[in-house]
């Protein structure tokens, strides 16, 4: 069975237990995990709880829309709920809550802790991801499970993990997916379309990332990729970030981020990713945060891109230096 902290999570599902509104959030600019997280959630409290009123909100992604819907909320119908925020340490990443005048909120989140804090906080950096939390508050607790919710739940954790290929996934992680699998019978091999199925514009657009990315000498990878090459290969903002994963074995890159332009929010959406460099500080200086080896941020103006890259090429740098000066 499942090694956790069975403290926390009782003290996890009794708050559930508790209230009759429920509003559950993710981070901006959702990835498979945060999406997949919330929607697992709502759907199981309620299966569970069938008189309750529970809520997944959020800005949706069309390219995500397997997972299931969102629900569009007017705030003041939710006032003195309870808000349940999954996959994100900073209250000011957290999308869709504008207005909402919750009673009390609960972190459940795989990411080092920051400025959201509860009287239930649920961090566990050792989790792969918090699909991989979600599962084991189900498996743990009488919150019910279906195929569907185990579903999102395993491709959230595939996502995250990189098809278990990051140093994150552990032994807990695989026990985990052991247990979902056989409480729910999942057909698992399945639901793998609904990650790696892309189009011939996205795979154009790989194309595009891998002749255009620039290397220093330190072993920074990087692209700045203005909003008008998004409309020309017909991919929609999310698309560098979904595919940062996919330039994980080159040689001579040891960090590498993409820069996307969007217009609309006037701002950079900023992914990072890191074989060796810690980034999550950096990350946290430029609006964002993250893991040690995998974060975001978001930048504000062309001046600060290139502060951020100079910044990121010197920790490439001073990682250089010392790994040869132990040698």
């Amino acid at each position: 069975m499942i090694p956790i902290n069975n403290n926390v999570v009782k003290k996890v599902f009794k708050k559930i237990r508790e209230y009759q509104k429920i509003v559950v959030a993710r981070h901006v600019g959702p990835d498979p995990d945060a999406i997949a997280s919330t929607i697992a959630l709502r759907d199981s409290i309620r299966l569970t709880f069938p008189e309750k009123e529970v809520v997944a909100v959020g800005l949706g992604v069309s390219k995500f829309k397997y997972y299931g819907i969102l629900d569009k909320i007017e705030p003041e119908q939710y006032q003195g709920c309870l808000l349940i925020v999954l996959d994100v340490p900073n209250i000011n990443r957290v999308d869709g809550i504008d207005g909402l005048a919750y009673q009390e909120i609960m972190k459940i989140d795989h990411h080092p802790a920051e400025d959201i804090k509860g009287p239930v906080d649920w961090t566990d950096e050792t989790s792969c991801s918090t699909c991989q939390m979600i599962a084991e508050l189900i498996l743990k607790t009488p919150l019910k499970l279906d195929t569907k919710i185990a579903g999102n739940l395993y491709l959230g954790i595939v996502s995250d993990s990189d098809r278990f290929l990051l140093s994150y996934t552990t032994n807990k992680t695989f026990q985990v997916v052991h247990d979902l699998i056989r409480a729910s019978k999942l057909d698992f091999t399945s639901l793998y379309n609904y990650l790696y199925d892309r189009s011939l514009d996205e795979v154009k657009f790989q194309g595009y990332i891998a002749m255009n990315m620039k290397v220093t000498e330190n072993g920074l990878g990087y692209l700045v990729i203005p909003s008008d090459i998004i409309k020309e290969y017909h991919v929609d903002l999310a698309t560098p970030a979904n595919l940062i994963n996919s330039f994980n074995f080159i040689r001579e890159v040891t960090v590498w981020t993409f820069i996307t332009e969007d217009v609309k929010n006037k701002v950079y959406k900023v992914s990072i990713r890191s074989h060796g460099p810690i980034i999550n500080e950096l990350a946290s200086k430029y609006h964002g945060g993250g893991h040690k080896y995998a974060s975001g941020a978001r930048i504000t103006s062309e001046e600060e891109v290139e502060s951020f890259i100079k910044d990121l090429d010197a920790l490439c740098e001073e990682y250089k230096r010392a790994s040869i000066s132990n040698l």
